[in-house]
């Protein structure tokens, strides 16, 4: 899981995806700049450092703007403005929200997407900002819970669920948490997991994140290590996690080259990076791209590469431009297109995936395949809550199963050059 970036700011224009509409190689479509009284066509930004704009639910619904997805620039400068006096790509927002990058500053992203499978449907599973969508990606739903320990006193809340601590301390809009607090009481998928023992890890990179629902110019940088759970690394609050035992699956990312290199990874396992890996703005692209490399090599040079699967993917839009209308499946989301991949020895080679998709579909995989079709659904897991919606009976939801091949032999490995192991030093 990666950070914040649309679909259109890094594949928009892959040749066979719905990319950028375009006429002759010149983007057809036109956002207003309110500033200059104009607007601005998408454009190709070579820059490997990037602001981006705002990405909670409200610039969400701003950007969407009634479906005719013409608010970035506008949602933008707003913050610019507030912060900065005036366009600042280093603080964030300016025009660089409609730039792109294709294969010369992606090279290695390409290459999966050509040699693999490509998804240009797959939309963040809330529109909201990076806490609700972890909170999602592990457990299908963000909450805030009245009382600690009691799920089915936990409401909806695409905003503000309970903040980590550091999160509050370094932001002076926030007081800092009660006593127990944060307390995730819902069901997570990490509870299935273990009745049914199917080994799990998230593997989280210490170092710094971002600690603002924006950006990291927000508020000061907070750390993050396997132990210190945060907006990246929501787990530990999780009652279930606790209860069940498994706080110690949590582990520093060192620990997974050692487990791709000895063949002892888990089933299932999550990744997490650090604030300069993650290519959340202002982190260079070129950095998270290399550290995805280096992952993934170690994956295929390991003894597991041949009953793998990685899902590849961004957490958010980052307030970059997408030209999709996500559909709306409840009051959560969907949330703007971002970028996923499919890379596999069973992938389909060359594939793209026009199914629509949400971040649900991993969980919905990681239950066909390991759970027998078992879903964290209240009527049927054990664990009632109230959640709105189970994501992964929803209607449109595309099954992942058809992204791979598995009649055919195991692929071999494809290392890529440029990939680095992170060693637990900071960036360099």
């Amino acid at each position: 899981m990666q950070e914040n970036r649309s679909f259109d700011s890094y594949f928009g224009t892959f040749p066979g995806a719905d990319g950028i509409p375009m006429r002759g190689g010149v983007p057809t479509v036109c956002v207003p700049d309110p500033q200059q009284g104009n607007c601005v066509r998408p454009f190709h930004d070579t820059n490997d450092r990037n602001g981006g704009g705002p990405h909670n639910a409200n610039s969400a619904v701003d950007d969407i703007n009634g479906g005719r997805m013409d608010g970035f620039i506008t949602t933008a400068q707003r913050r610019t403005n507030r912060r900065c006096g005036g366009v600042n790509p280093n603080c964030g927002g300016g025009l660089d929200v409609m730039g792109y990058h294709d294969g010369n500053e992606l090279p290695n992203y390409w290459k999966y997407a050509r040699d693999f499978v490509l998804q240009d449907r797959l939309f963040e599973p809330n529109a909201s900002w990076s806490l609700p969508q972890h909170l999602f990606l592990v457990s299908e739903w963000s909450a805030w819970c009245k009382k600690i320990g009691d799920p089915m006193s936990c409401v909806n809340e695409l905003e503000a669920p309970d903040f980590p601590p550091d999160f509050r301390s370094h932001s002076a809009r926030f007081k800092p948490p009660a006593p127990g607090r944060p307390n995730y009481a819902w069901t997570d998928l990490t509870y299935l997991l273990h009745a049914h023992h199917v080994s799990w890890a998230y593997y989280v990179m210490a170092g710094d994140q971002p600690d603002c629902a924006n950006d990291l110019n927000d508020c000061g940088p907070v750390q993050q290590k396997a132990h210190t759970p945060g907006i990246w690394n929501p787990l530990p609050y999780f009652d279930t996690v606790k209860r069940d035992g498994e706080l110690g699956n949590i582990r520093d990312l060192r620990d997974f080259y050692a487990a791709a290199r000895s063949g002892t990874l888990p089933q299932v396992v999550w990744l997490c990076p650090a604030g300069p890996y993650s290519e959340h703005p202002p982190s260079l692209v070129s950095r998270g791209q290399a550290y995805v490399t280096g992952v993934i090599n170690a994956i295929m040079r390991g003894p597991d590469w041949n009953t793998t699967a990685i899902f590849l993917t961004w957490d958010d839009w980052g307030g970059f431009y997408d030209h999709v209308a996500p559909p709306r499946v409840d009051e959560n989301g969907y949330g703007l297109r971002v970028p996923a991949m499919v890379i596999s020895p069973y992938a389909r080679r060359g594939f793209i995936d026009h199914q629509t998709l949400s971040h649900d579909a991993y969980n919905k995989f990681i239950e066909d395949d390991f759970l027998g079709g078992a879903r964290i659904d209240p009527k049927t897991d054990g664990r009632p809550d109230q959640r709105p919606t189970v994501r992964e009976s929803v209607s449109i939801l595309g099954d992942l199963r058809r992204d791979f091949d598995f009649a055919q032999p195991p692929r071999p490995p494809e290392i890529l050059p440029g990939g680095i192991v992170w060693d637990g030093a900071p960036a360099r």
